[in-house]
Order: C-alpha cells, then structure tokens, then sequence
C-alpha cells in the first residue's frame, strides 16, 4: 500500500524535528532554502563563537540519522493551492516542482534580522556569513545592541564576555527588558551583565524608519524617546521586527499580522489536512509553539488526521522559558516558567546534554560528520 505523503513546508528547528517524528510512518518531503538545519536559537552565541556555535545548531540535513528517509528538495516555495493539495517549489538546482500532499505542514517561520532569513544559501555560503558577522564584532572597539528580548540580552552578555575590551551597550524601551519572561529571570541575568561590563541603557526606543534591521549596522541610533543619539562600530538589531514567511500562503488562512491562523489542534480551519507549528502559527499572544516542543503535537495529530483518530490540543504556556544566553564556560542556565534557574554544569553539557539528551535523544540520532562550519562536501554514501 502507498503510505500518506506528508509536504514539510520549512526545515528549520520546528520542521526538521516534525519531519524527524513522521519519517517512520509516512512519506516525508521537506522544502528548505538551505541543504542544513540553521537554527534560530542562541543568537548571542552565533556572533561570539560561531564555530562553538554551528558545532550543534547549523548541521547539513544528512547528518540527521532520521531524515535518511526524508526527500529534502532546496528551494523556495512560490505557493499552495488548498483545494488541490499542492505546493509549487521553485528550486535552488533550476525548475518548477509541483508536489502534491495528503497532510502539509506549515513551519517557514519567520524573518527577523540578520539571523533568520529564507534567503537560498549553501552551507558554504552560510559559514562565509557566521565567520563575517563574527570578524565584524571581533574587529570592532564598541557594539549596541538594540532590543528588549531574548536574542537582545544574549547578544550583549555572550559578545562582552567573550570580547572583555570591546564596550558593549544594551538599549531596550521597556524599565526591564525580558519582559515576557518572569521578572526573576532578568534579576538573575542582569547580575551577570553588569559583571560582564554591559550598560544597561532603559527606556530608549529606536527610531527605525529608514533603517535596515536585517542587517548589522553601524553609526548612530536616533531615539523616539528624545534621549541623545548613540554612536558604536556595531549596531546589533534585534527589535522584535518579525516578518512571517507567508507570502507564499493563500491570505484567507492568515491573521491581520500575517501569521497563520490555527485551531487548538494546530489544524488550519475548513482545512483540517493542513496544520502549522512555530513562529508562523497564531497559536497564542507569545505564538510558542516552537519553543514547547509541539512539533510533536502537530506530528501525532498529522498521523491522527490521516487515521480518523481524536486530535488533541496545544496547551500554551503563559510565559516564555529556557536558556536565554545559551551555553557558557561555566556551564548552561535555563530558566524555568516560574523564572527559577537550574544549571547543567560545563562537564554534564559536553558529555550528557549535547551528545545523548539532545542528538540522541531531541534528533534520534546525529552522525559525527563534518557540519556547516567546515563546509565540506557532501558524503558518497
């Protein structure tokens, strides 16, 4: 018998591990602008140390053990037609695909500065980029980082710690930023930023019109709060300016916004074979799917869908969670939802975290191949 074919539209976190959790019971074809998972997690990591970085956040689709079964096509999709269960791919090798579907799942994303883009980029091109972003920092006597969310305050803490001489300053519009963390969480992190010699500058809100945020700057931000400009080598935005990868979708299934409107079952309405997960789908205010792993929610209730069986629903949390600055020399903090603080010490996230929680345990299984910060060539077998 065929099996259901299942179209993965985007391969980024929340798509390749969706991807990963159908492959044993369906067909699985997955469209991706790049031939790897680059992740966009640990921003502040990504600038600071690209080659720690990419070691476990940017790998070429094949070392992924599950995804042998996946057919991966690189390309950008130009869009979807519902009533016929297709969607059309323009391809990075040249030509049109029209690949047809018995479940699609929606997980492009979203567009946010420099690090989150659908631009069709080889892992060749995406090292070339991590080292420039990188050599931009390093060669620079003072950064601003501009933004009152995650990627703001790691961004600031990992470049001040790993650049002790370069003067790094955090601008955020908010009394505090974190703000849809628990408030604990940034009085823990503040410490930490303070020690690393990062200002602290509140109440600053940049004035964007006119200004590329998907990209680093440099020069002056001007502030639509009144206070005086700001002058550093390196402008780091990151103000929360996401764009959702949807110009490709059928505008009748999105929000005002953009993003793709779901039930509780993260099934598009009057298309029950059409699902959405991640920073794309209107779950709730924080849209946090991707951060709660539901990537196996919407992967049980794909194959739920195909058999006749009861869906089941997404159960948002009411505050964001987790690492905020990503793994450090001293180990891994993550916060929990009531914003306490629990730590993998260093040795535990080299030899239990990374190899067995999460590739072999998160991924099912990661070949120690060479990954995107080599840029080597793609096996023979």
């Amino acid at each position: 018998m065929t099996r259901p074919r299942v179209v993965i539209a985007g391969m980024g976190d929340t798509g390749t591990l969706t991807a990963i959790a159908l492959s044993r019971h369906v067909d699985v074809v997955g469209i991706s602008p790049t031939d790897a998972l680059i992740s966009g997690q640990e921003l502040g990591l990504r600038l600071a140390r690209p080659d720690v970085w990419a070691g476990e956040y940017a790998l070429p689709y094949r070392n992924y053990r599950k995804l042998d079964e996946v057919r991966i096509i690189q390309g950008r999709i130009l869009g979807a037609d519902l009533d016929r269960r297709t969607v059309t791919v323009d391809t990075a090798a040249g030509g049109t695909l029209t690949e047809p579907y018995d479940a699609l799942v929606i997980a492009t994303g979203v567009r946010n500065g420099f690090w989150r883009t659908t631009d069709l980029r080889s892992t060749a091109t995406v090292r070339d980029d991590l080292a420039a972003h990188h050599r931009r920092i390093a060669e620079a006597t003072s950064v601003i980082v501009v933004g009152g969310g995650a990627s703001a305050v790691s961004a600031a803490s990992n470049i001040a710690t790993r650049f002790p001489t370069i003067r790094v300053d955090l601008y955020f519009p908010a009394k505090t930023p974190l703000r849809q963390h628990h408030r604990r969480v940034w009085t823990t992190l503040r410490r930490r930023l303070e020690t690393a010699g990062v200002g602290l500058h509140p109440g600053h809100r940049a004035e964007l019109t006119g200004v590329d945020t998907d990209d680093i700057g440099t020069g002056r931000v001007r502030w639509s709060t009144g206070q005086p400009d700001a002058e550093a080598d390196v402008i780091i935005w990151a103000v929360g300016a996401s764009t959702p990868n949807t110009g490709w979708v059928p505008a009748e299934i999105l929000d005002d916004r953009g993003f793709v409107t779901v039930t509780p079952r993260l099934q598009i309405p009057d298309h029950p074979e059409v699902f959405a997960v991640g920073d794309v789908a209107a779950t709730d205010p924080l849209r946090s799917s991707a951060r709660n792993r539901a990537d196996r929610l919407v992967a049980r209730n794909v194959r739920a869908h195909l058999a006749g069986r009861r869906l089941r629903s997404y159960r948002p949390p009411r505050r964001r969670w987790g690492s905020v600055i990503g793994p450090q020399t001293d180990g891994l903090q993550v916060f929990a939802p009531n914003g306490r603080a629990f730590r993998f010490p260093a040795w535990s996230v080299r030899t239990v975290l990374w190899p067995i929680i999460v590739r072999r345990g998160i991924y099912r299984g990661v070949r120690d191949r060479p990954g995107v910060w080599e840029a080597s060539p793609p096996d023979e077998d």
